[in-house]
């Protein structure tokens, strides 16, 4: 630990009475992986969520990025330096910050470390998506959640975007009736599709490749929107578009391994100036001499080992099937989704804005969303974001004419899920007929999928979901 503000309000009142604003009571959240995601709940425990949370700890294998944050949060919100640990930290950061809850945004590959220490040391876990990266760390937190019964929540964003939550509703509704088959297209472009070439998320055993990075939350927009849990999958996944077999291939010349100090940096569309944009400077660039880890590697290079074009074939336990294609080089980003049932079939077209994670124009960092100019989360240099998806709904029932449904028009991250979820996860949840928070078990079969999507490329052969992991208890069913 390098620096430490100890509370100077806990024991005023008993530890179960909460006084908004005051800092008496309030859940105690510690915050492990630094990166650019990080900012959307460290932002909201620092400002909206205050009076119920407060953020006691970070933790990050990298002094500069977490003395980075500490200072972005005293400059913007007035705050003293939170205490900073180190990886080989993480236990006794648990015990001497008290923590109730921690939230895991590292690096997916280490996501089942600190959720399987964070339960056994008696704290409840928010992970961002994915759950883990393969079935061996997914069976580990299953047992250790049945064997401690701590609450793991899986922020599940997508979920809580109005237009997907409006496709729940209707499919809940029985306007199309018994859904038997869903087709569903995603595509990323080659600026934010890209990225994932150039990041940690290249390396396969980072990340568990995009169709668990990536696909598990598209996965998970299935199995929920059915309500159906996955049992088969077979697919076909390449690198077909990045590294450097393919642009040699295509006659390209070659690149310099990163776009820092490359002359060509100006003039190249597939190069991101990191220099140029002061968070990306500040979390990667600045960072790098303490961990080596480079944040704008060439996507023509070698050492990539995810796909960038995969397929997917899933049948579900009632007999419904899911014909998946997610292409990471594609001209625009967006998705497309289409249910066939026995009364109709519904439609949804979604175009999402491009961007570079945690660029100055990244839509989904906090205050994206933010049309007033008074909000103190909206930086004062970008100008008043507008809602970040053109999203087209179709209702389109047998023997009738088809209609339009009309779709709020979701601004913030993600679509407008972002706001809603850490509403649910921070604030005081609410009622919800649509199940939208996400748990331990939705976050493994969503993953799952992709982990025997994984396997299938590998083998060639159709993959059982039960054949990967083992639910404690013969549990197991997807909310």
């Amino acid at each position: 630990m390098t620096t430490e503000q100890p509370s100077t309000q806990e024991s005023a009142v008993d530890a179960g009475t909460v006084i908004p604003g005051s800092g008496v009571g309030r859940t105690r959240y510690a915050v492990v992986g630094l990166g650019s995601r990080s900012r959307m709940f460290t932002t909201a425990l620092l400002t909206e969520y205050r009076g119920r949370g407060e953020l006691v700890a970070l933790c990050d294998p990298n002094e500069t990025r977490m003395n980075y944050h500490n200072k972005s949060f005293a400059d913007e919100y007035g705050t003293q330096p939170i205490p900073t640990y180190r990886p080989e930290e993480f236990v006794s950061m648990l015990a001497e910050q008290r923590v109730d809850v921690v939230i895991v945004t590292s690096m997916d590959r280490t996501h089942d470390h600190y959720i399987v220490a964070a339960m056994e040391n008696g704290c409840d876990v928010i992970s961002e998506k994915p759950l883990t990266t393969d079935a061996d760390k997914c069976q580990r937190i299953l047992d250790t959640q049945a064997r401690t019964g701590r609450k793991l929540t899986v922020s599940f964003n997508y979920r809580y975007a109005p237009r997907n939550s409006a496709v729940k509703e209707l499919i809940q509704s029985g306007a199309i009736g018994d859904v038997l088959s869903v087709h569903f297209e995603w595509v990323l472009d080659t600026k934010h599709g890209a990225d994932y070439f150039r990041r940690w998320h290249r390396d396969k055993r980072n990340s568990g490749g995009l169709m668990i990075h990536k696909a598990s939350h598209h996965f998970d927009l299935v199995n929920w929107w059915l309500g159906e849990t996955p049992r088969t999958v077979f697919g076909f996944g390449d690198l077909r578009f990045y590294g450097r077999d393919n642009a040699e291939s295509r006659g390209e010349a070659p690149r310099p391994y990163r776009s820092h100090g490359s002359p060509d940096l100006e003039s190249d569309p597939w190069a991101i100036d990191l220099a140029g944009e002061p968070t990306l400077r500040a979390l990667y660039l600045d960072a790098e001499h303490e961990d080596g880890y480079i944040r704008d590697r060439s996507v023509f290079t070698d050492g990539i080992s995810i796909e960038d074009d995969m397929a997917v074939l899933v049948k579900y336990r009632s007999g419904a099937t899911l014909s998946y294609h997610l292409t990471a080089y594609s001209p625009w980003e967006g998705y497309r989704v289409m249910f066939n049932g026995t009364k109709g079939r519904l439609e949804l077209d979604v175009e999402e804005r491009s961007y570079v994670s945690g660029a100055a124009q990244d839509p989904n960092k906090p205050g994206a969303g933010s049309t007033d100019p008074t909000n103190p989360e909206q930086n004062a240099d970008e100008p008043p974001a507008t809602p970040i998806d053109a999203a087209r709904l179709t209702l389109r029932p047998l023997w009738d004419i088809p209609r339009r449904v009309e779709v709020e028009e979701g601004s913030g991250g993600h679509g407008g899920g972002d706001r809603r979820l850490l509403n649910d996860l921070l604030g005081d949840a609410e009622a919800d007929p649509l199940g939208r928070a996400a748990t331990h078990v939705d976050g493994a079969y969503a993953m799952l999928v992709g982990a025997a999507a994984n396997r299938s490329f590998a083998t060639g052969a159709p993959v059982e979901i039960a054949d990967l992991v083992a639910f404690p208890g013969g549990g197991g069913q997807p909310r």
